[in-house]
Protein backbone atom coordinates (compact mmCIF):
# COMPACT_ATOMS: atom_id res chain seq x y z
CA UNK A 1 0.00 0.00 0.00
CA UNK A 2 1.46 3.63 -1.53
CA UNK A 3 1.91 6.62 1.25
CA UNK A 4 -1.20 8.73 1.48
CA UNK A 5 -0.66 11.41 -0.61
CA UNK A 6 1.17 14.45 -0.27
CA UNK A 7 -0.78 16.71 -2.19
CA UNK A 8 -1.80 18.78 0.55
CA UNK A 9 1.62 20.03 1.19
CA UNK A 10 2.21 21.16 -2.34
CA UNK A 11 1.23 24.33 -4.51
CA UNK A 12 -0.99 23.88 -8.06
CA UNK A 13 2.50 25.12 -9.29
CA UNK A 14 4.62 22.11 -7.48
CA UNK A 15 2.35 19.76 -8.72
CA UNK A 16 1.88 20.90 -12.29
CA UNK A 17 5.91 20.59 -12.15
CA UNK A 18 6.05 17.38 -10.46
CA UNK A 19 4.06 16.04 -13.04
CA UNK A 20 5.72 17.81 -16.30
CA UNK A 21 8.35 16.17 -14.66
CA UNK A 22 7.87 12.79 -14.92
CA UNK A 23 6.12 13.19 -18.25
CA UNK A 24 9.29 14.13 -19.49
CA UNK A 25 10.94 11.19 -18.42
CA UNK A 26 8.11 9.18 -19.62
CA UNK A 27 8.42 10.18 -22.86
CA UNK A 28 12.30 9.67 -23.44
CA UNK A 29 11.38 6.19 -22.36
CA UNK A 30 9.14 5.69 -25.18
CA UNK A 31 10.49 7.30 -27.79
CA UNK A 32 13.49 5.59 -27.07
CA UNK A 33 11.77 2.37 -27.87
CA UNK A 34 11.15 3.32 -31.53
CA UNK A 35 13.49 5.95 -31.91
CA UNK A 36 16.34 3.90 -33.80
CA UNK A 37 13.41 2.35 -36.56
CA UNK A 38 14.56 5.54 -38.71
CA UNK A 39 18.17 4.94 -37.52
CA UNK A 40 19.12 1.75 -38.69
CA UNK A 41 19.88 2.01 -42.24
CA UNK A 42 22.28 4.54 -40.90
CA UNK A 43 23.74 2.50 -37.87
CA UNK A 44 24.27 -0.58 -40.04
CA UNK A 45 26.34 1.10 -42.64
CA UNK A 46 28.17 3.74 -40.17
CA UNK A 47 29.10 0.30 -38.22
CA UNK A 48 29.13 -2.39 -40.46
CA UNK A 49 26.71 -4.24 -38.69
CA UNK A 50 25.25 -7.20 -39.70
CA UNK A 51 20.82 -7.92 -40.13
CA UNK A 52 21.06 -9.71 -36.68
CA UNK A 53 23.12 -7.37 -34.59
CA UNK A 54 20.28 -4.60 -35.83
CA UNK A 55 17.69 -6.76 -33.98
CA UNK A 56 19.76 -7.69 -30.96
CA UNK A 57 19.75 -3.18 -30.62
CA UNK A 58 15.70 -3.29 -31.27
CA UNK A 59 15.01 -6.04 -29.25
CA UNK A 60 17.83 -5.65 -26.10
CA UNK A 61 15.82 -2.58 -24.98
CA UNK A 62 12.41 -4.36 -24.84
CA UNK A 63 13.73 -7.19 -23.25
CA UNK A 64 15.63 -5.67 -20.55
CA UNK A 65 13.16 -3.10 -20.05
CA UNK A 66 10.53 -6.17 -19.57
CA UNK A 67 12.59 -8.17 -16.94
CA UNK A 68 13.78 -5.53 -14.88
CA UNK A 69 10.17 -3.43 -14.74
CA UNK A 70 8.41 -5.14 -12.10
CA UNK A 71 11.58 -5.12 -10.16
CA UNK A 72 12.30 -1.41 -10.76
CA UNK A 73 8.36 -0.80 -9.35
CA UNK A 74 9.57 -2.60 -6.22
CA UNK A 75 13.14 -0.90 -5.64
CA UNK A 76 10.55 2.16 -5.62
CA UNK A 77 8.51 0.78 -2.54
CA UNK A 78 11.77 -0.19 -0.79
CA UNK A 79 13.71 3.05 -1.64
CA UNK A 80 11.97 5.60 -2.43
CA UNK A 81 10.19 6.86 -5.73
CA UNK A 82 12.14 10.08 -6.07
CA UNK A 83 15.18 8.40 -5.23
CA UNK A 84 15.01 5.41 -7.90
CA UNK A 85 13.69 7.62 -10.33
CA UNK A 86 17.19 9.97 -10.59
CA UNK A 87 18.77 7.05 -10.33
CA UNK A 88 16.56 5.59 -13.17
CA UNK A 89 17.30 8.85 -15.56
CA UNK A 90 21.05 8.84 -14.35
CA UNK A 91 21.38 5.31 -15.83
CA UNK A 92 19.48 5.85 -18.53
CA UNK A 93 21.58 9.30 -19.53
CA UNK A 94 25.02 7.24 -18.86
CA UNK A 95 23.57 4.13 -21.16
CA UNK A 96 22.63 6.97 -23.69
CA UNK A 97 25.69 8.25 -23.98
CA UNK A 98 27.64 4.71 -24.61
CA UNK A 99 25.35 4.13 -26.95
CA UNK A 100 25.89 7.10 -29.15
CA UNK A 101 29.41 6.47 -28.29
CA UNK A 102 29.61 2.80 -29.58
CA UNK A 103 32.29 2.13 -32.01
CA UNK A 104 30.50 -1.43 -33.06
CA UNK A 105 27.45 -2.91 -33.38
CA UNK A 106 28.18 -5.75 -30.13
CA UNK A 107 28.81 -2.24 -27.18
CA UNK A 108 25.89 -0.60 -28.86
CA UNK A 109 23.51 -3.75 -28.00
CA UNK A 110 25.07 -3.77 -24.77
CA UNK A 111 24.79 0.39 -23.93
CA UNK A 112 20.88 -0.25 -25.31
CA UNK A 113 20.27 -3.40 -22.36
CA UNK A 114 21.54 -0.69 -20.32
CA UNK A 115 19.33 1.93 -21.37
CA UNK A 116 15.90 -0.61 -21.05
CA UNK A 117 17.15 -1.81 -17.91
CA UNK A 118 17.38 2.10 -16.99
CA UNK A 119 14.30 2.96 -18.50
CA UNK A 120 12.31 -0.19 -16.46
CA UNK A 121 13.89 1.46 -13.18
CA UNK A 122 12.69 5.71 -14.12
CA UNK A 123 9.34 4.17 -15.24
CA UNK A 124 6.98 2.60 -12.93
CA UNK A 125 8.28 5.33 -9.97
CA UNK A 126 6.08 8.16 -12.15
CA UNK A 127 3.00 5.98 -11.38
CA UNK A 128 3.54 5.65 -7.79
CA UNK A 129 4.32 9.63 -7.41
CA UNK A 130 0.85 10.22 -9.42
CA UNK A 131 -0.13 7.80 -6.51
CA UNK A 132 1.20 11.03 -4.37
CA UNK A 133 0.41 13.96 -5.77
CA UNK A 134 -3.10 13.47 -6.60
CA UNK A 135 -6.52 12.24 -5.16
CA UNK A 136 -8.20 9.33 -6.82
CA UNK A 137 -10.49 11.70 -8.66
CA UNK A 138 -7.49 13.49 -9.92
CA UNK A 139 -5.74 10.58 -11.37
CA UNK A 140 -7.56 9.69 -13.88
CA UNK A 141 -7.16 12.70 -16.14
CA UNK A 142 -3.71 12.49 -15.24
CA UNK A 143 -3.27 8.50 -16.39
CA UNK A 144 -5.37 9.32 -19.29
CA UNK A 145 -2.92 11.64 -20.64
CA UNK A 146 -0.18 9.02 -20.29
CA UNK A 147 -2.12 6.80 -22.70
CA UNK A 148 -2.64 9.64 -25.42
CA UNK A 149 1.32 11.03 -24.79
CA UNK A 150 2.28 7.15 -24.88
CA UNK A 151 0.81 6.69 -27.92
CA UNK A 152 2.16 9.61 -29.89
CA UNK A 153 5.84 9.34 -28.19
CA UNK A 154 5.69 5.51 -30.00
CA UNK A 155 4.84 6.84 -33.00
CA UNK A 156 7.00 10.36 -32.88
CA UNK A 157 10.15 8.38 -31.90
CA UNK A 158 10.52 7.26 -35.70
CA UNK A 159 9.78 10.80 -36.52
CA UNK A 160 12.41 12.41 -34.46
CA UNK A 161 14.96 9.80 -35.90
CA UNK A 162 14.20 10.79 -38.94
CA UNK A 163 15.01 14.24 -38.88
CA UNK A 164 17.57 13.80 -36.52
CA UNK A 165 19.62 11.68 -39.43
CA UNK A 166 18.45 14.40 -41.96
CA UNK A 167 19.57 17.32 -40.29
CA UNK A 168 22.65 15.99 -39.12
CA UNK A 169 23.42 18.30 -35.78
CA UNK A 170 26.82 18.81 -35.13
CA UNK A 171 27.99 16.58 -37.98
CA UNK A 172 27.18 13.78 -35.28
CA UNK A 173 25.09 11.68 -38.05
CA UNK A 174 22.89 8.71 -36.17
CA UNK A 175 24.74 9.26 -33.29
CA UNK A 176 22.27 12.15 -32.33
CA UNK A 177 19.60 9.88 -31.95
CA UNK A 178 20.72 8.67 -28.95
CA UNK A 179 23.24 11.40 -27.66
CA UNK A 180 19.55 14.03 -27.49
CA UNK A 181 18.57 12.29 -24.35
CA UNK A 182 21.76 13.76 -22.71
CA UNK A 183 20.52 17.33 -22.47
CA UNK A 184 16.55 16.23 -21.38
CA UNK A 185 18.37 13.62 -18.98
CA UNK A 186 20.19 16.22 -17.17
CA UNK A 187 17.11 18.58 -16.95
CA UNK A 188 15.19 15.39 -15.80
CA UNK A 189 17.46 14.50 -13.23
CA UNK A 190 17.77 18.50 -11.61
CA UNK A 191 14.02 18.92 -11.97
CA UNK A 192 13.08 15.73 -10.08
CA UNK A 193 15.77 15.96 -7.29
CA UNK A 194 13.99 19.82 -6.93
CA UNK A 195 10.68 18.95 -7.40
CA UNK A 196 9.26 15.56 -7.13
CA UNK A 197 8.09 14.58 -3.57
CA UNK A 198 9.65 11.67 -1.39
CA UNK A 199 7.57 8.85 -0.82
CA UNK A 200 7.55 5.22 -0.18
CA UNK A 201 5.68 2.17 0.17
CA UNK A 202 4.34 1.86 3.52
CA UNK A 203 4.16 -2.40 2.84
CA UNK A 204 6.60 -2.55 0.46
CA UNK A 205 6.98 -6.20 -1.14
CA UNK A 206 9.94 -8.08 -1.51
CA UNK A 207 12.24 -8.27 -4.93
CA UNK A 208 12.09 -11.35 -6.62
CA UNK A 209 15.31 -11.77 -7.98
CA UNK A 210 15.11 -15.56 -9.01
CA UNK A 211 11.64 -14.82 -10.90
CA UNK A 212 13.47 -12.08 -12.04
CA UNK A 213 15.84 -14.26 -13.70
CA UNK A 214 14.24 -16.93 -14.40
CA UNK A 215 11.76 -14.98 -16.60
CA UNK A 216 15.17 -13.59 -18.03
CA UNK A 217 16.16 -17.22 -19.12
CA UNK A 218 12.80 -17.89 -20.88
CA UNK A 219 12.52 -15.44 -23.22
CA UNK A 220 16.62 -15.15 -23.99
CA UNK A 221 16.13 -18.58 -25.16
CA UNK A 222 13.43 -17.58 -27.16
CA UNK A 223 14.55 -14.74 -28.79
CA UNK A 224 17.98 -16.27 -29.06
CA UNK A 225 17.15 -18.71 -32.37
CA UNK A 226 14.53 -15.97 -33.47
CA UNK A 227 17.28 -13.43 -33.96
CA UNK A 228 20.67 -15.96 -34.54
CA UNK A 229 18.73 -18.64 -36.16
CA UNK A 230 18.68 -17.56 -39.84
CA UNK A 231 22.33 -16.19 -39.76
CA UNK A 232 23.56 -19.70 -38.67
CA UNK A 233 22.09 -21.53 -40.94
CA UNK A 234 19.29 -22.64 -38.52
CA UNK A 235 21.48 -25.40 -36.25
CA UNK A 236 20.08 -28.61 -34.15
CA UNK A 237 20.62 -26.61 -30.98
CA UNK A 238 17.74 -23.83 -31.73
CA UNK A 239 15.24 -26.28 -31.41
CA UNK A 240 16.72 -26.71 -28.25
CA UNK A 241 16.69 -23.57 -27.01
CA UNK A 242 12.89 -23.32 -28.08
CA UNK A 243 12.31 -26.49 -26.26
CA UNK A 244 14.13 -24.89 -23.09
CA UNK A 245 12.08 -21.63 -23.19
CA UNK A 246 8.81 -24.16 -23.01
CA UNK A 247 10.82 -25.26 -19.88
CA UNK A 248 11.72 -22.05 -18.00
CA UNK A 249 8.05 -20.83 -19.32
CA UNK A 250 6.83 -23.85 -16.71
CA UNK A 251 9.10 -23.63 -14.21
CA UNK A 252 8.79 -19.61 -14.01
CA UNK A 253 4.98 -20.24 -13.12
CA UNK A 254 5.52 -22.80 -10.63
CA UNK A 255 7.45 -20.83 -8.87
CA UNK A 256 6.33 -17.99 -9.17
CA UNK A 257 3.03 -19.69 -7.29
CA UNK A 258 4.89 -21.13 -4.76
CA UNK A 259 6.58 -17.98 -3.61
CA UNK A 260 3.35 -16.16 -3.57
CA UNK A 261 1.93 -19.16 -1.36
CA UNK A 262 4.45 -18.88 0.68
CA UNK A 263 6.01 -15.74 0.93
CA UNK A 264 3.19 -13.93 -0.61
CA UNK A 265 4.57 -11.77 -2.85
CA UNK A 266 5.99 -12.65 -6.47
CA UNK A 267 7.15 -11.28 -9.51
CA UNK A 268 3.18 -11.83 -10.72
CA UNK A 269 0.22 -12.35 -9.17
CA UNK A 270 -0.72 -15.86 -10.17
CA UNK A 271 -4.53 -15.36 -9.02
CA UNK A 272 -5.39 -12.47 -11.09
CA UNK A 273 -5.42 -15.51 -14.46
CA UNK A 274 -8.66 -16.61 -12.94
CA UNK A 275 -10.14 -13.18 -14.36
CA UNK A 276 -11.31 -14.29 -17.99
CA UNK A 277 -10.80 -10.07 -18.80
CA UNK A 278 -7.19 -10.03 -17.44
CA UNK A 279 -6.20 -13.00 -19.26
CA UNK A 280 -7.51 -12.02 -22.70
CA UNK A 281 -6.80 -8.64 -22.23
CA UNK A 282 -2.63 -9.86 -21.75
CA UNK A 283 -2.95 -12.08 -24.46
CA UNK A 284 -4.18 -9.07 -26.87
CA UNK A 285 -1.85 -6.72 -25.57
CA UNK A 286 1.10 -8.96 -25.74
CA UNK A 287 0.08 -9.98 -29.56
CA UNK A 288 -0.49 -6.46 -30.61
CA UNK A 289 2.87 -4.89 -29.40
CA UNK A 290 4.48 -7.93 -31.77
CA UNK A 291 2.32 -6.81 -34.24
CA UNK A 292 2.83 -2.95 -33.36
CA UNK A 293 7.17 -3.03 -33.19
CA UNK A 294 7.07 -5.39 -36.18
CA UNK A 295 5.41 -3.17 -38.65
CA UNK A 296 6.87 0.29 -37.40
CA UNK A 297 10.25 -1.50 -37.72
CA UNK A 298 10.49 -2.80 -41.07
CA UNK A 299 8.19 -0.21 -42.30
CA UNK A 300 11.33 2.04 -41.48
CA UNK A 301 13.99 0.16 -43.09
CA UNK A 302 12.22 -0.19 -46.36
CA UNK A 303 11.37 2.96 -47.16
CA UNK A 304 15.28 3.59 -47.13
CA UNK A 305 16.25 0.60 -48.51
CA UNK A 306 13.11 -0.55 -51.00
CA UNK A 307 11.56 2.83 -52.26
CA UNK A 308 14.95 5.12 -51.07
CA UNK A 309 13.22 7.56 -49.08
CA UNK A 310 15.41 9.48 -46.88
CA UNK A 311 15.15 9.67 -43.47
CA UNK A 312 13.22 13.00 -43.29
CA UNK A 313 10.58 11.72 -46.26
CA UNK A 314 10.05 8.62 -43.90
CA UNK A 315 9.58 11.06 -40.55
CA UNK A 316 6.84 12.75 -42.25
CA UNK A 317 5.11 9.87 -43.21
CA UNK A 318 4.98 9.01 -39.73
CA UNK A 319 2.83 11.98 -39.23
CA UNK A 320 -0.80 10.73 -40.68
CA UNK A 321 -0.05 7.51 -38.46
CA UNK A 322 0.69 9.42 -35.54
CA UNK A 323 -2.69 11.62 -36.03
CA UNK A 324 -4.87 8.11 -36.55
CA UNK A 325 -3.37 6.84 -33.30
CA UNK A 326 -4.62 10.41 -31.58
CA UNK A 327 -7.51 9.76 -32.81
CA UNK A 328 -8.23 6.71 -32.00
CA UNK A 329 -7.10 6.94 -28.80
CA UNK A 330 -8.40 10.20 -27.26
CA UNK A 331 -11.92 9.87 -29.48
CA UNK A 332 -12.78 7.04 -30.75
CA UNK A 333 -12.14 4.45 -28.17
CA UNK A 334 -12.49 6.24 -25.28
CA UNK A 335 -15.79 7.87 -25.90
CA UNK A 336 -17.03 4.37 -27.50
CA UNK A 337 -15.56 1.77 -25.08
CA UNK A 338 -18.35 2.38 -22.21
CA UNK A 339 -20.99 2.11 -24.90
CA UNK A 340 -19.71 -0.54 -27.36
CA UNK A 341 -17.90 -2.65 -25.45
CA UNK A 342 -15.80 -5.29 -26.81
CA UNK A 343 -17.36 -4.21 -30.27
CA UNK A 344 -14.31 -1.38 -29.90
CA UNK A 345 -10.98 -2.87 -30.08
CA UNK A 346 -12.20 -5.72 -32.34
CA UNK A 347 -13.05 -2.74 -34.73
CA UNK A 348 -9.91 -1.44 -33.99
CA UNK A 349 -7.78 -4.57 -34.63
CA UNK A 350 -9.61 -5.14 -37.99
CA UNK A 351 -9.11 -1.72 -39.45
CA UNK A 352 -5.54 -1.51 -37.91
CA UNK A 353 -5.07 -5.58 -40.07
CA UNK A 354 -6.51 -3.90 -43.36
CA UNK A 355 -4.63 -0.81 -42.93
CA UNK A 356 -1.06 -2.32 -42.64
CA UNK A 357 -1.76 -4.90 -45.25
CA UNK A 358 -3.09 -1.91 -47.81
CA UNK A 359 0.02 -0.23 -46.88
CA UNK A 360 2.58 -2.99 -47.39
CA UNK A 361 0.73 -3.30 -51.25
CA UNK A 362 0.99 0.23 -51.73
CA UNK A 363 4.86 0.28 -50.60
CA UNK A 364 5.15 -3.02 -53.05
CA UNK A 365 3.98 -1.03 -55.86
CA UNK A 366 5.49 1.94 -55.28
CA UNK A 367 1.98 4.31 -55.27
CA UNK A 368 2.75 7.95 -54.17
CA UNK A 369 3.75 8.71 -51.07
CA UNK A 370 -0.04 10.81 -50.02
CA UNK A 371 -1.07 7.37 -50.97
CA UNK A 372 0.45 5.69 -48.22
CA UNK A 373 0.05 8.25 -46.05
CA UNK A 374 -3.52 8.37 -45.96
CA UNK A 375 -3.49 4.37 -45.52
CA UNK A 376 -1.14 4.45 -42.80
CA UNK A 377 -3.87 7.12 -40.88
CA UNK A 378 -6.23 4.35 -41.42
CA UNK A 379 -4.24 2.09 -39.82
CA UNK A 380 -3.18 5.10 -37.49
CA UNK A 381 -6.86 5.08 -35.86
CA UNK A 382 -7.27 1.05 -36.24
CA UNK A 383 -3.91 1.31 -33.75
CA UNK A 384 -5.20 3.76 -31.06
CA UNK A 385 -8.89 2.60 -31.06
CA UNK A 386 -7.65 -0.81 -30.66
CA UNK A 387 -4.59 -0.21 -27.94
CA UNK A 388 -6.41 2.69 -25.99
CA UNK A 389 -8.91 0.35 -24.82
CA UNK A 390 -6.68 -2.59 -24.02
CA UNK A 391 -5.52 -1.22 -20.90
CA UNK A 392 -8.85 -0.73 -19.37
CA UNK A 393 -9.94 -3.83 -20.81
CA UNK A 394 -7.15 -5.82 -19.02
CA UNK A 395 -7.57 -4.32 -15.27
CA UNK A 396 -10.97 -3.62 -15.46
CA UNK A 397 -12.12 -6.64 -12.73
CA UNK A 398 -8.69 -6.86 -10.88
CA UNK A 399 -9.11 -6.25 -7.73
CA UNK A 400 -7.61 -2.71 -6.17
CA UNK A 401 -5.19 -4.80 -3.75
CA UNK A 402 -3.37 -6.48 -6.98
CA UNK A 403 -3.94 -3.02 -8.77
CA UNK A 404 -0.42 -2.27 -8.45
CA UNK A 405 0.94 -5.50 -9.68
CA UNK A 406 -1.42 -6.16 -12.51
CA UNK A 407 -0.51 -2.85 -14.15
CA UNK A 408 3.40 -3.93 -13.86
CA UNK A 409 1.92 -7.15 -15.70
CA UNK A 410 0.65 -5.44 -18.41
CA UNK A 411 3.06 -3.24 -19.06
CA UNK A 412 5.39 -6.15 -18.81
CA UNK A 413 3.79 -8.33 -21.34
CA UNK A 414 3.56 -4.73 -23.99
CA UNK A 415 7.48 -5.07 -23.51
CA UNK A 416 7.56 -8.96 -24.23
CA UNK A 417 5.47 -8.37 -26.77
CA UNK A 418 7.72 -5.22 -28.78
CA UNK A 419 10.50 -7.44 -28.14
CA UNK A 420 9.02 -10.57 -29.41
CA UNK A 421 7.58 -8.57 -32.54
CA UNK A 422 11.18 -6.59 -33.41
CA UNK A 423 12.47 -10.72 -33.21
CA UNK A 424 9.84 -12.56 -35.24
CA UNK A 425 8.95 -9.54 -37.77
CA UNK A 426 12.31 -8.52 -37.99
CA UNK A 427 13.21 -12.46 -39.10
CA UNK A 428 10.69 -12.95 -41.46
CA UNK A 429 11.91 -9.72 -43.37
CA UNK A 430 15.45 -10.24 -43.18
CA UNK A 431 14.92 -14.14 -44.44
CA UNK A 432 13.46 -12.53 -47.18
CA UNK A 433 15.94 -9.76 -48.00
CA UNK A 434 18.49 -12.50 -47.41
CA UNK A 435 17.36 -14.61 -49.93
CA UNK A 436 18.09 -11.85 -52.27
CA UNK A 437 14.30 -10.78 -52.24
CA UNK A 438 13.35 -6.88 -52.70
CA UNK A 439 13.11 -5.18 -49.51
CA UNK A 440 9.23 -4.54 -50.72
CA UNK A 441 8.72 -7.43 -51.36
CA UNK A 442 9.70 -8.72 -48.05
CA UNK A 443 7.95 -5.82 -46.47
CA UNK A 444 4.61 -7.12 -47.91
CA UNK A 445 4.89 -10.53 -46.62
CA UNK A 446 5.61 -8.99 -43.05
CA UNK A 447 2.51 -6.69 -43.49
CA UNK A 448 1.07 -9.83 -43.80
CA UNK A 449 2.03 -11.15 -41.03
CA UNK A 450 1.18 -8.54 -38.50
CA UNK A 451 -2.42 -8.23 -40.31
CA UNK A 452 -2.77 -12.08 -39.48
CA UNK A 453 -1.50 -11.61 -35.86
CA UNK A 454 -4.24 -8.73 -35.46
CA UNK A 455 -6.97 -10.58 -37.33
CA UNK A 456 -6.32 -13.28 -34.68
CA UNK A 457 -6.54 -11.06 -31.74
CA UNK A 458 -10.06 -9.40 -33.37
CA UNK A 459 -10.97 -13.61 -32.89
CA UNK A 460 -9.52 -13.37 -29.47
CA UNK A 461 -11.17 -10.28 -28.20
CA UNK A 462 -14.47 -11.85 -28.99
CA UNK A 463 -14.53 -14.24 -26.13
CA UNK A 464 -14.40 -11.05 -23.96
CA UNK A 465 -18.09 -10.62 -21.70
CA UNK A 466 -20.70 -8.77 -23.26
CA UNK A 467 -20.47 -6.52 -20.22
CA UNK A 468 -16.79 -5.13 -19.52
CA UNK A 469 -17.36 -2.76 -16.86
CA UNK A 470 -20.07 -3.48 -14.55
Amino acid sequence: MATRAVSDGLSERQRALAFATILLAFIMDVADSTIVNTALPAIQQGLGASDRAMQWVVSGYFLSFAVVLVVGGRLGDLFGYARMFTIGVTVFSIASSACGLASDATTLAIARLAQGAAAAIMAPQGVALIQLLYSPSERIGRLAAFGVIGGLAAIGGPMLGGLLIQLNPLGLGWRSVFLINLPFGLLALVAGRMLLPPGRSGHALRIDAPGSLLLFAALGTLLLPLIEGRSAGWPWWMGVLVLASAGLWWVFWRYERSRRARLGSALIEPSLFRDRSFRIGLAATGAFAVASGGFLLTFSVTLQQGLGYSPFDVALLHMPFGLGVMAGISQIGRKALPVHGRRVPIMGAMLMALGCAATGLAVHVALPGVVIGALLLMAGIGMGTLSGPLGPITLSRVDRNHAGVAGAMHKTMQQIGGAMGTALIATIYFSMTGDHRPPVTAFLIATLAVAADLLAIALLLTRLPERLFD
